[in-house]
C-alpha cells in the first residue's frame, strides 16, 4: 500500500473487472451502519499441534526480526499476528520499525551486518532491488505450498523475480475509494457520485453548504501518486497505463497532460482543499483522515481519498464506519471506474528454518484472519473467510479484491525505480507535491516528472 498505513507503499494497482467495479465495489452500503540460527534437533523435529490450517515447527530458543514501515494501529495489529506465531512455535519475534524508503533502511542494516530476518517490502520494484543486491532469499517448499493453496496465480507471480518465488503478499489495499462524512453529505443534500463530473458537482454542493470538500494528505507524496494513478488509469486506459508504468511513453505525453488537467479541477479549485495548498502540504495522511471525521457536522473537510486502510484512522475518532463514515468507489473519469490496490510482501533476508516458517505462516489464512478481525486490513489470500472482516464495508472490499482473480495491474509508482516512485522528497512524490502547490504549471510538472523518471529508469535505482 502505504500509509501510516504504509499502504502507500503498500501500493499494488489492481485493475478489477468492470463487473466487479460496478457490482461488488458499490460501497456506499446504506444497509450497514540476528544470525542464521539453526534449531536444536530436540526442539525442531516435532511440529506444533496448535490448531490451525498450517503446521509449523517447534522453534524454541529461536529469535527473529521483522522490519516494516508500519506505525500506529497497523503496527500494533501486525504484532498480534507475530504473537500468535510465537505462541505456536516458541520462537521470539521482534518488530523493527523501518523508515521510508525501506530499501535504504535495509541497505544500512546489511552494510552493518545486521539485516532483519524478514522485511515487509511495499513495492514490487523493492523486491527486485533486494534480489538484484543479493539480499533476498528464495522461499522454501512449505511457503510456496501455502502460496499455491491460498493465492491466485497473479498474486504469486508478483512476488517472483527471475521465475523464483521471493515474496509473500501478506497485505493488500483497495486504493480506489473516497470516504465521506455522512452527516455533512446529509446536511448538504449531496449524493454519492458515479463519474468525475458528478464528483465535481457533489464537491460544489458540499462547498455551498459551508464545508470544504476535500482533505488531501500533501505532506506525504504517496497519496498524491495514488490520486494521479486513479485518474490516469480511468482516463487514459489500461494500455497507456502500462506503457507509462514501464516508461515506454514519456511523462510529457498528452495523456499525462490530460490527467494533470483533470486533477487540477480539484487541487487547483479555490476552497476545495482543506487549508489550501499550503495546509495540505503540511497534512500527513493520518491527519487527513481524522480531520474529516472530527468536528461534528463542521469538520475541516467532507471527503478524503485513500484505501480501505483509512478505517484504521477513522477508528481513532468517534465516527463509526458504515454510519458516520461512508465510502464510494473512485468515480469514473473515462469509460470505467479505476480499481487500484497496494500490497506489502514478506521477503526473507536471512535464510533459516525460523524465517521460512514465519513466511509460511504469513502465507496462510491463519495469519491473515487474525489481522482481518482487527480491521483496517485487506488480504489477497482467497481462503480468508469474509466473516473475518469486522464490518460490511470491509467485507465487500475484500470480496471485490478476491473476485478480481488474476485480472490486476500494479500501482504505477510501485513499478518504478524507488528513486522515482517511492522516495520522500524526490521523484514523483516531490513533483506532485510541487504540482499541488501550483496546479497551473502542467507543462513544467510534466517536464520535471520526465526528467526524474528518465534518470531513475536509466540508473535502475
Amino acid at each position: 500500500m502505504r500509509s501510516t498505513s504504509s499502504t502507500h507503499r503498500t501500493r499494488t494497482t489492481v485493475r478489477t473487472a468492470a463487473v466487479v467495479a460496478a457490482g461488488a465495489l458499490t460501497l456506499s452500503l446504506t444497509a450497514c451502519g540476528g544470525s542464521d540460527n539453526k534449531s536444536d534437533d530436540s526442539t525442531s523435529s516435532s511440529p506444533s499441534q496448535t490448531a490451525g490450517t498450517v503446521t509449523l515447527p517447534k522453534l524454541n530458543g529461536e529469535t527473529l526480526e521483522v522490519a516494516a514501515v508500519w506505525t500506529g494501529a497497523e503496527q500494533k495489529n501486525f504484532k498480534a499476528v507475530l504473537a500468535e506465531f510465537e505462541k505456536r512455535t516458541g520462537a521470539k519475534v521482534t518488530f523493527v520499525p523501518a523508515q521510508d524508503p525501506i530499501i535504504n533502511f535495509l541497505g544500512s542494516k546489511v552494510a552493518g551486518g545486521q539485516p532483519p530476518d524478514i522485511a515487509m517490502l511495499p513495492q514490487p520494484g523493492a523486491i527486485k532491488q533486494a534480489v538484484d543486491k543479493k539480499w533476498a532469499k528464495p522461499l522454501g517448499a512449505d511457503a510456496i505450498k501455502e502460496l499455491q493453496k491460498n493465492y491466485s496465480q497473479g498474486w504469486q507471480d508478483i512476488g517472483k523475480v527471475g521465475g523464483k518465488q521471493y515474496g509473500v503478499y501478506y497485505k493488500a489495499a483497495n486504493k480506489s475509494l473516497i470516504w465521506y462524512n455522512a452527516k455533512v453529505f446529509e446536511n448538504a443534500g449531496a449524493k454519492e457520485p458515479k463519474t468525475w463530473q458528478d464528483l465535481l458537482s457533489t464537491a460544489q454542493t458540499v462547498y455551498d453548504s459551508g464545508v470544504t470538500p476535500f482533505s488531501v494528505a500533501g505532506a506525504d507524496g504517496w497519496p498524491l501518486t495514488d490520486w494521479f494513478e486513479n485518474v490516469y488509469l480511468s482516463q487514459a486506459g489500461p494500455e497507456k497505463y502500462d506503457q507509462l508504468a514501464q516508461h515506454k511513453i514519456k511523462w510529457t505525453d498528452p495523456s499525462v497532460k490530460e490527467a494533470l488537467t483533470t486533477l487540477a479541477q480539484i487541487w487547483g479549485k479555490k476552497g476545495y482543499v482543506a487549508g489550501g495548498a499550503n495546509g495540505a502540504l503540511q497534512t500527513e495522511f493520518p491527519a487527513s483522515v481524522t480531520q474529516t471525521f472530527t468536528g461534528g457536522d463542521q469538520p475541516k473537510a467532507a471527503m478524503v481519498y485513500e484505501g480501505d486502510f483509512v478505517q484504521v484512522n477513522i477508528g481513532e475518532t468517534k465516527a463509526k464506519v458504515g454510519t458516520d463514515a461512508k465510502v464510494f468507489p473512485f468515480p469514473a473519469v473515462g469509460s470505467s471506474a479505476p480499481v487500484v490496490s497496494g500490497g506489502d510482501a514478506a521477503v526473507i533476508l536471512k535464510d533459516s528454518k525460523a524465517s521460512q516458517a514465519l513466511a509460511t505462516f504469513l502465507a496462510s489464512p491463519d495469519a491473515a484472519t487474525i489481522q482481518a478481525k482487527l480491521g483496517g486490513y485487506l488480504s489477497p489470500n482467497k481462503n480468508v473467510p469474509d466473516s473475518a472482516y469486522p464490518n460490511a464495508v470491509q467485507q465487500k472490499i475484500a470480496k471485490s479484491l478476491i473476485a478480481s482473480g488474476d485480472d490486476f495491474r500494479f500501482d504505477m509508482s510501485d513499478q518504478a525505480p524507488q528513486a522515482f516512485g517511492g522516495t520522500p522528497g524526490k521523484g514523483e512524490w516531490k513533483d506532485l507535491q510541487d504540482f499541488l502547490k501550483n496546479p497551473t504549471d502542467i507543462a513544467g510538472t510534466q517536464a520535471q516528472l520526465e526528467k526524474d523518471a528518465a534518470a531513475a529508469y536509466a540508473s535502475g535505482s
